[in-house]
């Protein structure tokens, strides 16, 4: 027998928590954090909890979170290194991408208190 989750993975915008987060029959497998900046989502970390690695849940998750952004008529900005090579093999996403900068970076800085 697999040990295979019997449901699909859903993913769900969690706003007050500034993230995404994977659920595997109802439990928390991972996360994308992000702050809004304008008409930006800026990205700055992804995990996946070691419980449910190997899976292919960061790439679900983060795919939907996109297509989440762009649905939102958002843009994204991948500070996160996850998210900054998944769009290298997206494409899909290259029109709503935005580069990473120095004034990005020390925006993010101030939002998370570092």
């Amino acid at each position: 027998m697999s040990e295979q989750s019997a449901t699909a993975p859903v993913v769900h915008r969690v706003d007050p928590r500034h993230r995404y987060e994977i659920l595997v029959d109802d439990n928390r497998a991972g996360l994308t954090a992000y702050r809004d900046r304008d008409d930006q989502r800026v990205f700055f970390h992804t995990e996946i909890d070691d419980a449910y690695a190997g899976r292919g849940l960061a790439a679900i998750l983060v795919e939907q979170a996109l297509t989440d952004v762009r649905a939102a008529g958002m843009r994204i900005v991948p500070v996160c290194p996850y998210v900054a090579k998944f769009l290298t093999k997206h494409q899909e996403f290259a029109d709503i991408t935005d580069a990473v900068t120095p004034e990005v970076l020390t925006w993010l800085d101030g939002e998370l208190g570092r």
